[in-house]
């Protein structure tokens, strides 16, 4: 008896691809739904380090061009109002109001400080909501990834109880099949879930990360131009 359930057990198919096409419909939504998140998650991640390799290089490359010593005028003239780069925008938008603070006359308007403050920190908001975009898919994904698994174990397991009362048969050939594909499911969330939850703690710390540094740089940048307005 042993030797024919062990030679049953042989004939099955325990790939990833024999349990998924075993599984009940239910089941197999689940693992395809937690397949489409895990790709979707990766996405995100991939697209996210390389953006913020370059908002880094970006920032970097405008500091060492904003205290080479060049005028402030001369460095926005060559920038323009609309640059690309996120530091750049935050310099070209105090800037902008800066120029719009002057009257015909050279004399300042009232409140230009607080106006370019808040210009400022309007595109430093701009900014790091982009920065962000996409941030929440991976927690999103990290937090309900296990438990979309677990329903996908909880349903396996209940349709190979289910087949077990209607065979009348506990044997390995039968119990182990529906528990292998129950539980595939289980580590298909986790899969999904533990890329996302790492990569979202770890992006969501480089964005503050540089969202700190535009704000670093637009407090240098008030101080600068309140000097200039104090002479």
């Amino acid at each position: 008896m042993e030797a024919d359930t062990l030679a049953l057990a042989q004939e099955i198919d325990f790939s990833i691809l024999g349990l998924f096409a075993r599984a009940t419909l239910t089941v197999k939504l689940v693992m395809v739904m937690l397949i489409i998140a895990s790709f979707w998650a990766w996405s995100i991640i991939f697209q996210k380090l390389i953006w913020y390799r370059r908002a880094r290089a970006n920032a970097a490359k405008f500091d060492r061009a904003f205290w080479s010593g060049e005028p402030l005028d001369g460095l926005f003239d060559q920038i323009g109002p609309d640059p690309k780069g996120a530091a750049e925008k935050v310099f070209a938008a105090g800037m902008v109001e800066w120029r719009r603070s002057h009257r015909d006359d050279g004399a300042m308007i009232p409140g230009a400080t607080s106006r370019i403050d808040r210009s400022m920190d309007v595109a430093i908001a701009k900014e790091a909501e982009a920065l962000q975009k996409g941030l929440p898919v991976l927690a999103t994904v990290g937090s309900t990834a296990p438990f979309i698994g677990l329903f996908g174990t909880v349903w396996g397991i209940m349709n190979a109880f289910v087949e077990i009362a209607e065979q009348q048969n506990t044997n390995l050939a039968v119990v182990a099949p529906g528990i292998a594909e129950a539980l595939l499911a289980t580590g298909l969330g986790l899969l999904a879930a533990i890329p996302a939850v790492i990569f979202y703690n770890k992006l969501s710390a480089d964005s503050d990360r540089i969202v700190g540094g535009y704000e670093a740089f637009a407090d240098e940048f008030a101080t600068i131009l309140s000097r200039q307005l104090d002479s």
